[in-house]
Formats: structure tokens, sequence, C-alpha cells
């Protein structure tokens, strides 16, 4: 059983660096994307990813679950840009404060995230969950 455990934390970390990667090369080859491709995969690959950590950090999690907490902390994240004082915007200054914590609040980006998630949860369910089984 602890294989197994492990097994699946291992399938979702690498979705996690797959979709990490995929993110990070939506921004830097979005001049070679069409426009709306680069305007919302970005956003929505990170909410992505918040799903598979989190369904990494607890596989035994249904996915609604899964779905409902990665939404949550991800619209969090999108409304702490709200906060605007010294310390976070020095912090958002940097490239990894910027890409974990972002810089100003956008409504078009609590979208964006469910999309992702919403997504994620599909391949999850369809694709991945499949093959955990299956094996």
């Amino acid at each position: 059983m602890k294989s197994v455990l492990i097994r699946v934390r291992l399938i979702y970390f690498f979705a996690v660096m797959m979709t990490m990667a995929a993110g990070l090369a939506s921004r830097h080859y979005g001049d070679r994307l069409p426009n709306w491709v680069y305007e919302h995969s970005g956003d929505a690959l990170w909410a992505g990813m918040i799903y598979f950590g989190v369904r990494m950090v607890w596989p035994r999690s249904s996915l609604v679950w899964a779905m409902c907490l990665s939404c949550i902390f991800s619209w969090m994240i999108e409304f702490s840009q709200l906060i605007q004082t010294p310390w976070l915007i020095e912090i958002r200054s940097t490239v990894w404060g910027a890409l974990i914590l972002g810089h100003g609040f956008l409504v078009i980006d609590l979208i964006r995230y469910t999309v992702g998630i919403l997504c994620m949860v599909i391949i999850d369910r369809y694709f991945l969950r499949n093959k955990m089984a299956g094996s």
C-alpha cells in the first residue's frame, strides 16, 4: 500500500513539473503563440499546478475536495494582491515573488484560475486516475 501511495505522489509530482514547465514556456515563447493563448494560459496553468500540488500532498482526497482547496488557495493569492504593503511589494518585485504572488488584482485571473483547475480535474479524472487504477 505504501508503494502505491509513493507511486501516486510521484505521478502528481511529474504532473506539477510538466504543468510548471508548460506555464513557464507559455511566458517565454508567448510571441510564438496565439494572443489569446498567451494572455490566458499562464494563469490557468499556474492554478493547474496548484491543483496537482494539492493532489500530490493529499493523494487520497476526492477530486472535488482538491478542486475546492485549489480554487480557494488560488483565489486567496489573487485577493492578496489587493494588499499593497512595502514588504509585499518588495517580495513581488522578485522573479519568484512575481511568479507565486503576482502583481495586481484582476477579476479575469479568477476565471483563468478556475478554468485551469477544471481542465486539470478533467485530466486527472480521465487520464491520471485511470492510469493509476490500471496499474
